[in-house]
């Protein structure tokens, strides 16, 4: 059975009414018929339910999709995409221990990995994407994992998961990847030796802005540690959010599959563009990291980036005169959004730290969304216009 099946069809078991769509179970708690029967799920001999902070029949197939999407052992679902990252990262970690993290990345997940690491004793080394170099030289006798993203944000870049995969095994290195911008119906970076995959489920997996969640999947014996880590600290999914998750998931491939043909159409009719510096897109053959991107992503996603001649002010004109296009912190929306991550999601970085990962002035990130390709081509470039 094929993995698009496969998302539609797996179901937690149906109840006796018989309903055919998943159920959703809003419950705090599970009951037990005996004091026995209790007590054996709290030791671990069962695989009861107890308490929705632990785990939750609805958020369990959730997990259990993902895993199959993912190619992975064993996943936890998290309260939001920067809890996943979080807990992908400190449950694993301790004092002592030193992190490799690529320079490109979201800027919550940069100010994790700077302000908040160090807090706690754990080193961190940030090299950047493509500077293969910078990356050994980063090892350490005490670097325990490295994190990267691939697209990167908002940059677009393209590391090379082989590569990095073979990194992790000859430096014995824990591999986490963040696959939230391809999604794992474009990319498994579990088939490159990664350890650790996360997502922002808020993202392409819900695909209509309307709730809030995470997943970490990956190997069985790292996703034990971060679940109990996670059953401890609390970052638990929401019943309800992975009800919506669950449908969301039966969609995803025919969404994705308009969002890239989206994505792809625009860059392409913006490639040359006398207000445009450049057009980024993984599978526009103008990309630096082209040739690794149609190797390890089936299609280029559905985010693309530019820089506007101009900068800051010809960014503020474009985003004013935009008419359909939404101004909103997310992507992987049903609706076209555009952003502009110098004074949005990077703005807490200084502006060294922003030029010093292609953050510009006049860079300007856009998620393609699921309307008709020319009514998005038309508003983009009317705002370009004013600029």
């Amino acid at each position: 059975m094929e993995k698009q099946t496969k998302a539609i069809r797996i179901q937690t078991p149906t109840s006796f009414e018989m309903e055919h769509s998943t159920p959703l179970y809003l419950t705090s708690s599970f009951a037990f018929d005996s004091a026995e029967n209790m007590r054996a799920a709290f030791a671990e001999e069962t695989e009861d339910n107890i308490y929705s902070r632990y785990s939750n029949p609805t958020v369990d197939e959730f997990v259990t999709k993902m895993c199959m999407l993912e190619g992975a052992e064993a996943g936890v679902a998290t309260s939001s995409g920067m809890a996943a990252v979080f807990n992908s990262i400190f449950a694993l970690l301790k004092a002592g221990d030193h992190l490799i993290c690529c320079s490109s990345v979201f800027g919550s997940t940069y100010a994790l990995a700077t302000k908040f690491l160090p807090k706690y004793g754990i080193e961190c080394s940030l090299v950047k994407a493509n500077d293969i170099a910078a990356w050994e030289a980063a090892v350490q006798p005490n670097t325990k994992m490295i994190y990267l993203e691939s697209p990167t944000n908002p940059q677009l870049e393209i590391l090379d998961l082989g590569w990095a995969g073979e990194f992790c095994k000859k430096h014995g290195l824990i591999f986490n990847v963040d696959n939230c911008f391809a999604s794992p119906v474009l990319q498994n970076p579990i088939e490159y030796g990664a350890d650790i995959v996360s997502h922002s489920a808020t993202k392409w997996i819900d695909g209509q802005g309307r709730v809030l969640g995470g997943v970490i999947l990956g190997r069985a014996d790292l996703i034990r540690e971060i679940y109990l880590f996670c059953r401890n600290t609390g970052p638990s999914m929401s019943a309800f959010n992975a009800w919506v998750l669950t449908k969301s998931l039966e969609t995803l491939d025919v969404r994705m599959e308009r969002h890239c043909n989206n994505a792809l159409a625009i860059a392409s009719a913006l490639e040359g563009n006398e207000k445009i510096s450049w057009v980024k897109y993984p599978h526009l053959p103008s990309h630096p990291q082209y040739d690794i991107a149609k190797k390890q992503m089936k299609r280029g996603g559905g985010i693309l980036c530019f820089e506007l001649k101009g900068g800051i002010e010809s960014g503020r004109n474009f985003l004013n005169a935009l008419n359909m296009l939404s101004l909103t912190p997310n992507l992987g929306d049903t609706r076209s959004i555009a952003s502009h991550p110098s004074s949005t999601t990077h703005s807490k970085l200084t502006e060294e730290e922003r030029l010093s990962v292609g953050i510009t002035p006049g860079l300007i990130r856009i998620s393609a969304g699921l309307e008709h390709v020319n009514d998005i081509i038309a508003d983009i470039t009317q705002a370009l216009a004013s600029c």
